[in-house]
């Protein structure tokens, strides 16, 4: 079962978010982070961002690698995950830029753009914490419904409800890209540590899914119920349709003195 922890706001779930980061990468200077964009995890870095001001840590050997990547969008664009990675990540934690992967997008690579990705995380080690967000059809990247549960880096054909979320970010809902490449189902469920971030009454149907519901790939979120070591933040807003939200509620109360999530 993930463990589910309800907070008063994004704020609040990114503060712990990023403390959980944080100890990681003071156990382990090397780490391997698994990166997502979007506005749901902008908390967590800027949490991070205020904790490593306050008190420096040495991140120069830390390693990151982008959930996903438009396709043919061009070099330099400020809506590629290369550009929001550096500018949203990279900059404000003082991350070493050489360090962080992101998916190819460049359509002349694509038939090979996937294996060299998956490569590249193995070659790395694998990735230690991989942070999420979720979308409103239940995707996670963008693993759309009906995505392989075993599915690896890869191309994939994003849908009009995607696009049109994803529409703020650019000057018109035409010039949002149709594919993507994304990590796969299988490569995330491979991280060792998942945090999965949610926030807004728009996301409580896809977290009731994919914390509670039947394991489906037409919820790709619901993977997270197959994997070992996986830790929900929520607002109330986004919790409001969780079945067992009183014991979500008792259980990080009476959490072990000490451990962490």
């Amino acid at each position: 079962m993930a463990e589910v922890v309800i907070l008063e706001n994004e704020t609040a779930a990114g503060i712990l978010a990023a403390a959980a980061i944080r100890d990681l990468i003071d156990r382990q200077p090397d780490a391997v982070l698994g990166l997502a964009t979007g506005s749901t995890p902008l908390s967590v870095y800027s949490a991070l961002a205020e904790s490593l001001r306050r008190d420096p840590l040495d991140v120069s050997r830390v390693r990151g690698f982008a959930l996903d990547e438009y396709v043919g969008l061009p070099e330099g664009h400020p809506e590629s995950y290369r550009a929001v990675i550096t500018r949203d990540v990279v900059e404000p934690l003082g991350l070493t830029p050489a360090n962080i992967q992101v998916p190819n997008g460049n359509p002349a690579t694509l038939a090979t753009a996937g294996v060299a990705y998956e490569n590249a995380i193995l070659a790395a080690g694998g990735i230690d914490l991989q942070i999420l967000g979720i979308g409103r059809s239940g995707h996670v990247g963008f693993n759309e419904p009906g995505s392989s549960f075993a599915s690896i880096t890869r191309v994939k054909t994003l849908t009009e409800k995607t696009r049109i979320d994803n529409a703020r970010f650019f000057a018109s809902p035409d010039d949002v890209p149709i594919h993507c490449m994304t990590q796969g189902l299988g490569t995330i469920r491979r991280a060792r540590h998942l945090i999965l971030l949610a926030f807004g009454a728009e996301k409580a149907d896809a977290i009731a899914a994919s914390v509670e519901g039947p394991v489906t790939s037409s919820k790709p979120g619901s993977v997270i119920q197959l994997h070992p070591h996986v830790t929900v933040l929520v607002d109330e807003a986004a919790a409001s349709r969780l079945e067992n939200i009183d014991y979500y509620r008792y259980a990080w109360a009476n959490k072990y003195a000490g451990q962490g999530i």
